[in-house]
């Protein structure tokens, strides 16, 4: 090669020192990646060779994964006896935690409500379903050491038999103690009851602890018929009215703030706001003891259709008793669990107590069961809610209740499963529910952001998990 030729001008000995440098530096050159893959070489034996390491147990298929199931029921639980019952695996959950958060768009559809409220009449054959009586306690005279007496305290056995659609008197609220003992909570003015007991069709909200604002109905949307017929009831507390009136939201002599007749609640039942908001929520025929129909919506809601043409569209013409949207994300309770511990919505464990426990009573998985799943989803979006005040409509009102009064204030959770067994416990007289579109729920009512953006509860003073070791006592 041309570099090693000696160079002609130069002494013989000046070119040998010169080739005597070039050698050593090649050969230095070569050294360096030769070294180098050494040096990987040991980092790769030594990482690799320590399958120990927690690392490893992850990447190397399923070797780990069942102490990584281990790690993860820690992780969500306390209890040891649910820790080792609860069916949540790691395959379940991990792709659960990956996914991204949704950008999906949302938007309301179509729907062909009537031109007007004009001529409307409720049909015929409309009020065909199954027909039974129910009557309510309405006091305890041995209380239980913990948890709140509104709701009472129902035993296991007296549980299991108010599932049955049949003339009975069972648990739904307003449960007062003995004698000169303190009211239970939900205390109403006189003037307020009368006037709830004069209400035949009924929309119904409330906003306690001051955590939203106050949005009132879309008048252009509301009939005059629906103006002078239907009740709008807002259930506030007390300090949620100093706020609002302090926004300029102050009641008239007759207690209005626009459609809305605010009804101040004082005593609220619950620590937990979200908890005593399933007081109006849920209890609707307890509130409005004539009223035919009710209709829910959520503070975070504001309404923009007519009352009359809501209940035509998903009961009258539907068949239907009961009406509530799916979801918009999710179908499974399984979904619903981990996402409320994932946003710690509630107690981890008080989750998990109320998770064992209804699938140690038959609850399984959407779309597990190997045939058609007996509802379009088994998660609702529960902010809109629709119903007749039927025997069967208001049973299951009252069951749902017990659930949320008895496990976690999450009343998703305990919807599916109320709805299930009280279908399975009543074959061939089932409630009439129509579940559907949350498209169309936008459609009536248009959606807001709460005032606050808190999302998890605190914990219930009581711990709703001693409280059922306690009936599961008795």
């Amino acid at each position: 090669m041309p570099e090693h030729r000696l160079p002609t001008y130069a002494p013989a000995a000046a070119g040998s020192r010169r080739h005597s440098r070039r050698p050593r530096r090649r050969c230095r050159l070569l050294l360096l990646p030769v070294f180098a893959l050494a040096l990987l070489s040991l980092a790769y034996l030594s990482f690799y060779s320590h399958s120990s390491l927690p690392l490893h147990g992850v990447h190397s298929g399923l070797i780990n994964t069942e102490n990584a199931g281990k790690e993860m029921d820690k992780r969500y639980t306390l209890n040891a006896t649910v820790k080792e019952n609860v069916s949540m695996t790691i395959e379940e959950s991990e792709p659960f935690k990956k996914r991204k958060k949704s950008h999906k768009h949302y938007v309301p559809c179509e729907i062909e409500f009537l031109p007007s409220v004009e001529n409307l009449v409720e049909p015929a054959d409309y009020n065909n379903f199954t027909q039974f009586s129910l009557s309510y306690i309405l006091k305890e005279e041995h209380l239980a050491s913990n948890g709140s007496l509104f709701g009472g305290h129902q035993s296991l056995q007296e549980r299991e038999e108010t599932y049955y659609a049949k003339n009975q008197s069972l648990h739904c609220g307003f449960i007062e103690g003995p004698e000169d003992y303190p009211s239970s909570g939900f205390d109403l003015d006189e003037r307020d009851r009368a006037y709830m007991d004069t209400c035949r069709v009924v929309v119904s909200s409330c906003i306690f602890g001051g955590s939203d604002y106050l949005r009132r109905p879309t008048k252009s949307k509301i009939s005059s018929y629906s103006k002078k017929n239907v009740c709008f009831i807002m259930f506030l507390d007390e300090l949620t009215l100093a706020t609002l009136s302090s926004e300029g939201h102050v009641p008239d002599e007759n207690g209005s703030i626009g459609l809305w007749r605010s009804v101040v609640v004082k005593n609220l039942p619950y620590k937990d706001m979200r908890r005593a908001g399933k007081v109006p929520k849920l209890l609707a025929q307890r509130l409005f003891p004539s009223a035919l129909y009710s209709i829910w919506l959520d503070s975070k809601l504001r309404l923009n259709a007519d009352p009359m043409l809501i209940i035509e569209y998903f009961l009258w013409r539907k068949k239907a008793e009961y009406a509530i949207s799916v979801h918009y994300d999710r179908t499974c309770v399984w979904e619903e669990v981990l996402q409320n511990k994932r946003l710690n919505k509630y107690n981890h464990t008080a989750i998990d107590e109320q998770f064992y426990f209804y699938q140690s009573d038959g609850l399984v998985k959407f779309n597990d069961s190997g045939q058609e799943p007996v509802l379009p989803s088994y998660v609702p979006e529960g902010s809109f809610i629709v119903r007749a005040h039927t025997p069967m409509s208001n049973l299951f009102s009252c069951l749902w209740f017990n659930e949320v009064n008895r496990f976690t204030s999450r009343d998703q959770l305990s919807f599916t499963y109320t709805y299930l067994k009280l279908r399975r416990m009543n074959t061939g007289r089932n409630l009439h529910l129509n579940m559907f579109k949350d498209c169309e729920r936008r459609a009536v009512a248009k959606l807001f952001h709460h005032r606050t953006n808190g999302t998890a509860d605190p914990p219930p003073t009581d711990l709703r998990m001693n409280k059922t070791h306690s009936s599961m006592s008795s």
